[in-house]
């Protein structure tokens, strides 16, 4: 056994040099530890143009949030921007034009009224409304033999009292404006056809304005206007 052990610890003595001298070769041969350092380091050349387009970026990125900053309206920007905006004009404001002359007519009211003279009616107006505009009948006026409904024409006289009864001062003209047919017919000189042409000329202008215009109708000519002038009225 003596031989055996003896054996055993030479060979251990043997292992633990070697594993000494193995241990103290890799001492020396490991180089001792250095901070890690940057694998790359760029240039300064390089970096100096690269910070100024960075400071440049950043400015017009600064400058575009501020043009494009949300900005409060104030009162004058609410005004108006200066031009006039016409406003609708209302009934009031609208000057009306003159009516037509040819919508009023003169009459001349004599007799037994309040107040004798001219009057001015508007058109189509009657023999009651020439009365009520001359101040109305005085006491005792006489008006059976006055037809209060007849249609009046421009430049008409009419007379109110006991003079119209007697036939002085009455109008039996025959109105080119307002007249018939048959009472066309009646005139001398005109019978159906000449009436009606008449009756043609007024629709076609609206209306007679002169007794004179009565000659534009064809067929009438200043011998037949001579003959009807006295009768006839507008």
């Amino acid at each position: 056994m003596a031989p055996f052990r003896k054996t055993t610890q030479q060979l251990t003595n043997v292992a633990e040099q070697r594993l000494r001298k193995i241990l103290e070769s890799r001492s020396e041969v490991a180089v001792p530890s250095e901070p890690a350092q940057i694998l790359f380091e760029p240039p300064r050349e390089a970096i100096n143009p690269l910070t100024k387009i960075i400071a440049i970026a950043v400015c017009v990125v600064a400058l575009l949030v501020w043009l494009n900053r949300p900005t409060a309206l104030t009162k004058s920007a609410l005004k108006s921007p200066g031009i006039p905006i016409a406003q609708p004009a209302t009934i009031s404001d609208q000057t009306l034009p003159d009516q037509n002359s040819f919508d009023q007519i003169v009459i001349d009211v004599k007799g037994d009224v309040m107040v004798p003279g001219l009057v001015t009616l508007s058109a189509g107006s009657r023999v009651a409304d020439a009365i009520a505009a001359a101040g109305g009948l005085i006491v005792g006026a006489d008006i059976s033999n006055i037809n209060l409904a007849e249609r009046l024409s421009d430049g008409q006289m009419i007379y109110v009292g006991k003079a119209q009864s007697s036939g002085v001062g009455a109008d039996s003209r025959v109105n080119l404006n307002l007249a018939t047919i048959a009472e066309l017919d009646t005139l001398p000189g005109v019978g159906p056809v000449m009436a009606g042409r008449i009756i043609a000329w007024r629709d076609r202008n609206q209306r007679f304005h002169t007794v004179e215009q009565l000659q534009e109708v064809p067929g009438i000519g200043a011998k037949v206007f001579a003959n009807l002038k006295p009768l006839i009225k507008i």
